[in-house]
């Protein structure tokens, strides 16, 4: 379905990974997006960011604000696809299937901490480099030659939105890797750097108010996410059933 001109692929979880495993076996190269109302902001005032998100393979619904609207637009979606349980579930399955990974992103040294922790958790993951680098283009060519040498079946770039996923679509063209995926804060949570929301709050879609207690800094995108997606996606609505 389409959410502020945004589309967003209603699969759950499991559906999704059918799909991706299609795509590993397919050969690279393409592009995962994990989509939340940060990401559908971001596309309202940033023509290249939009485009990216319409010419991803697959678009999942991350934040739980998509599925609040979705149910009120009249087409709800069947589940929430996250970066984090995404790379969770493609660590076992690239551990059970011998397919390498890469993970670039974050702050110095916690790709490599997720890696351990990704290893410990799933034995026999092969994980074929980790590294922080940057999503600035003058170190483009450097990454590609590193990402290129270790051969990876799946890339994991964790620099946040847009950057993440403006990298990806620059590179992909020269990398073929067969599967890349943006995942914002996945390496923090994962490595233990940022404590993520109990379950139960997340749940209940209030994860934005555990970051906001935990991380005030975080107001105006919050802001952003949460009451201006809301006020939109009601705007739609509106003219959509006028019309």
């Amino acid at each position: 379905m389409t959410i502020l001109g945004v589309v967003v692929d209603n699969l759950t979880e499991d559906e999704a990974l059918v799909q991706i495993d299609a795509l590993i076996v397919a050969g690279g190269p393409h592009h995962i997006v994990t989509v939340n109302p940060e990401f559908v902001m971001e596309a309202q005032v940033n023509p290249a960011f939009r485009s990216v998100l319409a010419h991803a393979d697959i678009a999942t619904a991350d934040g739980f604000g998509l599925l609040l609207a979705a149910r009120y637009l009249g087409t709800p979606l069947r589940g929430r696809v996250t970066g984090v349980e995404l790379t969770l579930r493609l660590a076992e399955r690239a551990a059970a299937q011998g397919h390498r990974m890469f993970l670039l992103g974050a702050a110095p040294g916690v790709a490599e901490a997720t890696a351990v922790v990704l290893q410990a958790r799933y034995p026999g993951l092969i994980v074929a480099g980790a590294f922080a680098g940057s999503p600035q283009p003058r170190h483009e060519p450097f990454l590609r030659q590193m990402i290129a040498a270790a051969r990876p079946h799946i890339l994991l770039v964790a620099y946040g939105h847009p950057q993440q996923d403006l990298w990806i679509a620059r590179n992909q063209p020269f990398l073929q890797v067969p599967l890349a995926v943006g995942v914002g804060g996945t390496f923090d949570y994962l490595s233990g750097r940022v404590q993520r929301a109990p379950a139960l709050i997340r749940r209940l879609g209030l994860e934005w108010v555990y970051r906001l207690a935990r991380q005030p800094s975080r107001w105006r995108r919050i802001m952003n996410a949460v009451p201006c997606f809301a006020w939109r996606v009601i705007t739609q609505g509106r003219r959509t059933y006028r019309s």
